[in-house]
């Protein structure tokens, strides 16, 4: 057997990249793309392999010279790789596809050894190699049949995104027989280029041979092997993180990005926070039906998105702001408070990190960081402050002050004229209902209260961004309109705020459900050795690691051998002990953490 890698192509949308480089020199955690795939197939003991180079070909062989790779290695040049598609590079190598059993692969696919050694392994002579379509995946798609036959070959531009979920996207590896490549493929080939020219592509010639009654070619689906396709910077970016060759390396890059695991359909990610009981179906279809005009036009402008939270809030248009998340009016509002600022930490770092002068810390000097309104009064009445910011519940220990602790430091924050800077994010997963403080009685009552809520957190809508700030304090409110943007949250989160209301009774419901599930999931983390357990009103549970094990090393085992993303709270907290934090999900989700920590922690 030997392997033909076309690698003839510009890779122009790698830009500076490859200036001067073919994009199969690009580098991936210190080892460039040809690099990784010849050590691969010299694994595999070939006869040979062929190499169709183009752009920056004489660089590209030279370099591939100095990679000391003992099996024989002959190249094709395509002299006219600029004008040409693949299936022109392809068609350079015919002759070499006659000669012996192939593995056809293209230079720009970083994979793990499995999915050759599968493919070889496989007793099916002639196999395209697919894997199930998801979202980060572009390109030539297949249906498949339960005999692995390719039913139909499906190009980008045909792609079909109702039909998704019957899609396999073929990983631009194959295996061809001799025979397959004497009588069927080459053939076609030659009369495909013929009839439409060189600016094709090899998998148009596979499309056609799919629709003959016995076109031989059959489908390997991967069963979670690793591997991913690197057409442009962020791939490479995403590429970095899953193939790191070292666990801190790779959990660095990983835990680094602040989001966007879409990008990642396998990781299950219990780090960042949202509601998963809400929103239901019906207002997901509802925004899905109102897409295409909620993306071609502009937003509204401030005035009128206060008037729609006003709206749902139930409080005066000139008492509350809309933010692009919570964070957005974090940062305006910490920019706008004078005078020194008492934190309770452990907590939601967004807020220090947003204050530069010295602050004064309350930290609970208990194991579970548990705090009373009495204790916060009794600290910072000897420990002086202008401004309070305080975190209900507290992320990541899930403290809870109900409502009677609640009118105890509002009464004596007015008292000493002290702001007192709330953040409710949490709040509606908290046992006591109704407790909200966005309300205008106590923007009335208290002329010291701020109050900030994200609705991407409480609602389940992190994509959106959304979030609120409200007090009584019309100067700070119009002030905060006017630091942010005007047009500071976009359509479909404007079209959100219109139609949330109807949603109520689904969004109760949801909390229900959600209040329930939390209880199961903390009575089974509870159950695990090495395991305890603080106590929570909130949408996260933390927990302590009391066997000797570093909050590290489970944090990494998890992402790496399970794709289970939790938040390491260690360096957080500083106190010498061991903490994670995990969000709580659905029941399946739940499960699967509870059981592969109980396999860590045995």
């Amino acid at each position: 057997m030997q392997a033909v890698i076309l690698a003839a192509g510009m890779g122009k949308r790698l830009k500076d990249l490859t200036e001067n480089n073919t994009k199969c020199m690009v580098r991936v955690d210190g080892v460039s793309l040809i690099e990784r795939a010849l050590r691969q197939l010299e694994k595999l003991q070939l006869s040979r392999i062929v190499i169709v180079v183009g752009y920056e070909g004489e660089k590209l062989m030279n370099y591939i010279g100095t990679l000391g790779i003992q099996t024989p290695v002959v190249y094709v040049n395509n002299t006219i790789y600029d004008r040409t598609n693949n299936i022109y590079s392809l068609a350079m190598a015919k002759e070499y596809l006659m000669e012996d059993d192939t593995l056809l692969l293209e230079s720009d696919i970083i994979f793990e050894d499995a999915v050759l050694l599968g493919l070889v392994e496989d007793t099916r002579d002639t196999l395209a190699l697919v894997d199930k379509y998801e979202r980060w995946m572009d390109g030539t798609v297949v249906k498949l049949d339960e005999k692995d036959q390719i039913t139909e070959f499906i190009p980008g531009r045909k792609f079909r995104f109702e039909e998704k979920e019957s899609y396999y996207k073929t990983v631009n590896i194959y295996k061809f027989s001799k025979e397959f490549s004497r009588s069927r493929y080459v053939p076609f080939l030659e009369a495909y280029q013929k009839a439409l020219g060189n600016n094709e592509y090899y998998e148009q010639v596979l499309s056609v041979i799919s629709i003959l009654d016995e076109p031989v070619i059959k489908a390997k689906r991967l069963q979670g092997e690793l591997w991913y396709e690197i057409d442009d910077v962020q791939d490479l970016d995403i590429a970095t993180s899953l193939f790191a060759e070292e666990d801190d390396t790779k959990a660095e890059l990983m835990t680094g990005r602040y989001g966007g695991y879409w990008r990642y359909p396998k990781l299950l990610d219990f780090c960042y926070l949202v509601n998963p009981y809400f929103p239901p179906q019906k207002l997901l279809d509802e925004l899905k039906a109102n897409f295409e005009v909620l993306v071609t036009q502009y937003p509204s402008g401030m005035r009128v998105n206060s008037l729609l939270a006003a709206k749902n809030f139930g409080v005066k248009q000139e008492h509350i702001v809309v933010g692009n998340g919570a964070a957005e009016l974090i940062k305006s509002v910490m920019a706008k408070l004078d005078g020194r600022i008492g934190f309770i930490r452990p907590t939601f770092e967004e807020y220090p990190n947003r204050y530069g002068d010295e602050a004064v810390t309350f930290f609970p000097e208990n194991k579970d960081f548990r705090y009373t309104a009495d204790e916060l009064i009794g600290f910072f009445s000897k420990n002086r402050v202008k401004n309070l910011v305080l975190v209900n519940p507290d992320n990541p220990t899930g403290n809870y002050l109900d409502r009677a602790e609640r009118k105890k430091l509002l009464d004596w924050t007015k008292q000493e004229q002290i702001t007192l800077l709330w953040d409710e994010s949490f709040a509606d997963f908290a046992e006591e209902q109704e407790n909200s403080l966005i309300q205008e009685s106590f923007f009335a009552e208290y002329p010291n209260l701020i109050v900030v809520k994200s609705i991407s957190k409480s609602y389940g809508i992190p994509g959106l961004r959304l979030g609120v700030l409200a007090c009584g304090d019309t100067e700070l409110i119009a002030w905060l309109k006017q630091d942010v943007a005007i047009w500071n949250i976009n359509s479909l989160a404007e079209y959100y705020m219109q139609i949330e209301e109807k949603y109520r009774k689904d969004y109760a419901a949801g909390l229900k459900s959600f209040r329930e599930e939390r209880e199961s999931f903390v009575a089974e983390l509870a159950k695990l050795p090495g395991l305890r357990v603080l106590p929570t009103q909130a949408n996260y549970v933390m927990v302590e690691l009391t066997d000797g094990r570093t909050a590290a090393g489970v944090m990494k085992e998890l992402l790496i051998q399970h794709q289970i993303l939790v938040k390491d709270l260690t360096r957080k907290v500083a106190n010498g002990r061991q903490y994670l934090r995990a969000a709580v999900r659905n029941h399946e989700d739940n499960d699967r953490l509870v059981r592969t920590l109980c396999e860590i922690l045995g």
